[in-house]
């Protein structure tokens, strides 16, 4: 049976969470005058201002003696030394082997040259294709590079790129498939040219259905257009299965390692992040290696209660189980980084979206939030209604920059907006004589303060989500890097595929699922 919430530092916190029941966050600064400088962290390039929370500092003292309890510092320090703590799986979780610059990394079992290895191939890859070194298969430059594949092997360079727009050289131009809906392929080919196109197809087993749905339909446009053989100059991979991948035509010298200690979600800063180099170039991404790093350095080393990830990780906590939210709003307040809250929702979701703890118990309180969001200003005009005058809980994180791309008043214009939005979800608006403009308030956000959306402070910024998911799911007791709900699924996709395909009997599947097939087959 769990014990988490029978332990004296789940119970203290109950028990504040009826303390602080009637006081409002308006009350809290209106008692402490220097509360925004000591509620705000900044480390990494980054300032972490969590002061319009519903938190004091015995809240805050509450949250970290539950980190303690839950051994946060000891499971970090594990991680960082290449053990298993991927129990269900036996695996070591060193995607921070990826920044981490250089080694030994981790003791007694170095992984630092096969890394500082791969990002050398990256680079001299990336560097030929973008000087036209590396041609197609008729001597053509490449102009356009399509990236092939799905959930992490997507979402993170997909984000990444979109969010690095401004840095993005013209040649090559950045296209991302995941959709197995042919549709999906169709639309990002009907504008390129075969001669001048490149495919990345990204795939740790080579087996992902969708991902190789999509590549055997761009095989085939390739191979119409070019011929059989140009497929040695047209397709590259990222794949821990070479003879999967060299049997569908790629050479063995164009196959970019994954490694079974580095989770899908948490890939990006390996060779699945060979679109990202493709489109800035390696130094851009060594400067984002060097920001994540550099929040690794910080979670590493800060204490509990100036620790921006586990600061994070704690008021997640804090609001799903003793307030009862039940869903977390990310709102960056740039175009480029509209990707974010779709990236972030596989980060977290996808880890911590368990009911079962370490030790194989069904757990008994509330784990992982829904993410959701999306950019400002627009989201603004769409669901920021819900914050303002609906009845759920939703804590967000807003995401600024101090400098942006666009020129002075634009810029100013979206920072103004952020900073409004977050002032009127804490203090609300009082209208007595029309309830129906009246705004409650008392609505919990944190916001990041980043010098610009550059490379360095992105790769921090998503290395503290990154660190907060961890300490999360230590609290929590669960196994943040396994993902068994996901497998069930394809395996009863592969299973039912042949049924959709062929027809036949399947007196195992659920009534429900077998009248909808005879519904499919009836037409």
């Amino acid at each position: 049976m769990p014990q988490l919430t029978r332990s004296p530092a789940w119970q203290a916190l109950a028990a504040h969470r009826g303390a602080l029941a009637s006081a409002t966050i308006r009350d809290l600064f209106a008692h402490d005058v220097d509360r925004a400088r000591r509620f705000c962290v900044e480390a990494a390039g980054l300032c972490f201002d969590y002061s319009k929370h519903r938190l004091t500092d015995e809240t805050l003292r509450l949250l970290v003696a539950l980190a303690e309890q839950a051994d946060v510092g000891g499971w970090t320090r594990r991680m960082f030394a290449g053990e298993a703590i991927n129990s269900s799986e036996g695996r070591a979780v060193l995607h921070v082997a990826l920044r981490a610059g250089a080694g030994p990394f981790p003791a007694g079992g170095d992984v630092m040259p096969e890394v500082s290895g791969t990002l050398a191939r990256m680079r001299a890859f990336a560097d030929a294709v973008r000087s036209g070194d590396w041609r197609g298969a008729t001597g053509e430059l490449i102009s356009d590079v399509v990236n092939i594949g799905i959930g992490g092997s997507d979402l993170g360079p997909r984000m990444v790129t979109r969010a690095l727009r401004a840095y993005c050289a013209p040649r090559p131009r950045l296209h991302f498939v995941s959709n197995a809906d042919p549709a999906d392929l169709a639309a990002v080919l009907a504008a390129l040219d075969p001669a001048h196109t490149l495919f990345i197809v990204t795939s740790k087993t080579f087996t992902t259905a969708e991902t190789l749905s999509n590549a055997e339909r761009a095989r085939a446009w390739n191979r119409d257009a070019l011929g059989e053989r140009a497929a040695a100059r047209h397709f590259v991979a990222v794949s821990a299965n070479v003879p999967a991948a060299t049997a569908f035509g790629i050479s063995a010298d164009a196959v970019f390692p994954m490694w079974d200690w580095v989770g899908g979600r948490y890939s990006l800063w390996s060779a699945v992040g060979l679109p990202i180099v493709l489109a800035v170039g390696f130094e851009r991404f060594a400067e984002f290696l060097a920001g994540a790093r550099a929040m690794d350095e910080h979670f590493r080393e800060a204490p509990a209660h100036r620790n921006i990830p586990i600061l994070m990780g704690l008021l997640g906590v804090w609001y799903t189980n003793f307030w009862g939210a039940q869903s977390h709003c990310v709102l960056p307040y740039a175009e480029d980084l509209r990707d974010l809250p779709a990236y972030l929702q596989q980060l977290e979701m996808e880890s911590n979206g368990k009911r079962i703890d370490r030790d194989g118990n069904p757990v008994d309180y509330a784990t992982a939030p829904v993410i959701w969001g999306a950019a400002g200003t627009n989201s603004q005009h769409s669901f920021h209604q819900l914050l303002h005058q609906g009845t759920l809980l939703v804590p967000s994180d807003f995401v600024l920059f101090r400098r942006g791309a666009e020129p002075a008043a634009a810029h100013a214009m979206l920072t103004a907006n952020g900073l409004a939005q977050s002032a009127a979800l804490m203090a609300g608006k009082d209208d007595p004589a029309a309830p129906h403009r009246a705004l409650p308030g008392n609505q919990p956000s944190s916001t990041f303060l980043l010098p610009a959306l550059d490379p360095r402070a992105l790769g921090a910024l998503i290395a503290a989500y990154e660190h907060k998911v961890f300490a999360q799911g230590v609290v929590w007791n669960i196994n943040s890097f396994d993902q068994w709900g996901v497998e069930h699924g394809k395996v009863l996709a592969r299973n039912l595929l042949p049924r959709i395909l062929q027809g036949g009997e399947a007196h195992e599947l659920d009534a429900s699922t077998r009248a909808l097939l005879a519904r499919l087959r009836a037409g």
